[in-house]
């Protein structure tokens, strides 16, 4: 695996996911996602003005690292590539984390779990779609 194609590709995805993250989840679905939320997930979560934004970013960024692992290995070159292996790896991820923390969490309903899942996928297309067509850049024709 090419070592600057994993550090830029993981940069990129990650400030991908971070900026997309903002918009789907901070901003499109923040009202609905509050709506769902029991009273103790409401009690846990923080305020956006305590944040842990180092957090935040580290954990984008970790993300967009594990995407540029993957689709490294897996020879994913193409927008086309990236956005069905990002939206299949998004639905699988979201949809098993989900379903852990609402076994052990009592923090929202089944039907903001769906919603989530829904959203990974399709960011999770984009994001592969950005990355994927970062991954074929430079490459050699046949």
């Amino acid at each position: 695996m090419n070592t600057n194609k994993f550090i830029i590709g993981g940069v990129i995805a990650g400030v991908a996911y971070f900026l997309l993250g903002w918009l789907v989840w901070g901003m499109l679905l923040m009202d609905f996602m509050n709506q769902h939320m029991t009273d103790a997930g409401k009690a846990v979560m923080r305020s956006e003005e305590n944040m842990v934004w180092w957090a935040m970013i580290a954990g984008n960024l970790l993300w967009g690292f594990v995407l540029s692992f993957v689709f490294g290995k897996a020879g994913v070159r193409s927008a086309g590539s990236g956005a069905s292996t990002g939206a299949v790896l998004g639905l699988l991820i979201s949809a098993a984390i989900n379903c852990f923390l609402y076994a052990q969490m009592d923090a929202w309903d089944t039907t903001s779990m769906a919603i989530d899942v829904v959203a990974n996928t399709v960011v999770g297309a984009i994001v592969g779609a950005i990355l994927g067509w970062y991954m074929g850049m430079g490459k050699k024709a046949a």
